[in-house]
């Protein structure tokens, strides 16, 4: 009868041993699984900050990726968005046709086309300030790379916030379904349409850009050396590793030409 009593005991007694390490063992199931949850979340929000910050430099941003600021001769404080600002060049200078030329970039030629039917206010201000020289020795301040792959050149000043002391818009030819297409040649502005001036883009790989603002004029596309680029520019990346700045090789407009 002890022996009974004994060995019952004992059962009893593994069985609250079991059920404590049970429970541990739930516990730590619980708290692995929160863990994950909340890095889960924590990495879903970095993402789409990181995302929505690359976004919103698209769109007028701090550093004006696209930001153009007016730089007419005489900038008038209280002027009004939504209008042309200084000397623009006429908008039938493009000629209702295509152009075709080259832009050298550190010596590695890209054969472009320019669509002037298309675009024919953008156009036509290319044009002037190709042919004016205007681009000679200018550099490709920015690259962006992860979601949104271009090379943004055309800036005098060489951070972002030059131009050809005009402004112009509205926006013409954005894609209707905001991709654009790897070649892409489009012209970089700030929130309002009419702040384009000589910064634009090339698209390197195939990039989605908002449209909820009007999107970017698209002005060409490059026909020839993008592969060029890539392997000679691009696929550096940037000066500092982050996925939008300065890129670590450095780009100058050597030539460019059009016709």
């Amino acid at each position: 009868m002890a022996s009974n009593d004994r060995q019952a005991r004992e059962e009893r007694a593994r069985l609250r041993t079991y059920q404590a390490r049970q429970e541990v063992h739930v516990r730590k199931q619980r708290r692995r699984t929160r863990d994950n949850v909340i890095a889960a979340v924590a990495l879903v929000v970095v993402l789409a900050i990181a995302t929505a910050a690359q976004l919103l430099y698209f769109n007028g941003g701090p550093g004006t990726p696209e930001a153009e600021p007016s730089a007419a001769p005489t900038p008038t404080p209280t002027a009004p968005a939504g209008e042309n600002q200084g000397d623009v060049p006429p908008a039938d200078l493009a000629g209702d046709r295509t152009w075709t030329g080259t832009l050298t970039l550190n010596d590695i030629p890209l054969g472009i086309e320019l669509d002037g039917a298309a675009a024919p206010q953008a156009v036509s201000s290319e044009i002037s300030l190709i042919q004016s020289g205007f681009y000679d020795g200018t550099t490709c301040h920015r690259l962006t790379k992860d979601a949104i792959w271009v090379l943004q050149c055309g800036d005098p000043t060489g951070d972002g916030t030059g131009g050809p002391g005009y402004s112009y818009g509205p926006v013409e030819n954005a894609p209707a379904d905001d991709l654009y297409p790897a070649g892409t040649i489009a012209m970089a502005r700030a929130a309002d349409q009419y702040s384009h001036g000589s910064q634009f883009f090339i698209v390197y790989e195939d990039t989605t850009l908002p449209g909820d603002t009007g999107g970017y004029s698209v002005i060409g596309r490059v026909t020839s050396g993008l592969d060029e680029l890539r392997a000679g520019i691009t696929a550096a990346g940037t000066a500092d590793g982050a996925t939008d700045g300065a890129p670590a090789v450095p780009v100058s407009i050597t030539g460019f030409t059009i016709e």
